[in-house]
């Protein structure tokens, strides 16, 4: 089993950074894949970028690619998003997710975990 907690959100104007943290509980961190998604108010919930059990291979949406970076640390249980050069199209609560296939997922019913959300907004 595993819960995640994400932190890091905030308030930001536009060109600005961030850095997204999710805490994971347990000791099978390693054993799964884990993504973050993000909700924009009034649409559906969206894959931002994911990253292997390894670390190695990483996967990002391209609205998000060249400008947000995953990665984890498994020693502390935890995966980051740094985010730069922030939009106002970027405000959203973002969300966590943990999935135990190896396989590259984007879909909400392929995860197996979820946190609660971070809010983050970017203001121009």
């Amino acid at each position: 089993q595993v819960q995640l907690v994400e932190s890091g959100g905030g308030l930001v104007q536009a060109g600005g950074s961030l850095q997204l943290s999710c805490a994971a509980s347990g000791r099978t961190f390693d054993e799964y894949a884990m993504a973050w998604f993000r909700q924009a108010s009034g649409k559906e919930r969206e894959f931002a970028a994911r990253i292997s059990r390894s670390g190695r291979i990483k996967y990002y949406a391209d609205s998000v690619k060249g400008r947000f970076t995953i990665s984890r640390d498994n020693a502390k249980n935890t995966v980051y998003l740094q985010m730069n050069n922030l939009k106002p199209g970027d405000t959203a609560v973002y969300y966590c997710a943990a999935d135990r296939s190896p396989l590259v997922h984007t879909l909400i019913p392929e995860y197996d975990y979820w946190g609660q959300g971070t809010q983050v907004t970017v203001s121009s």
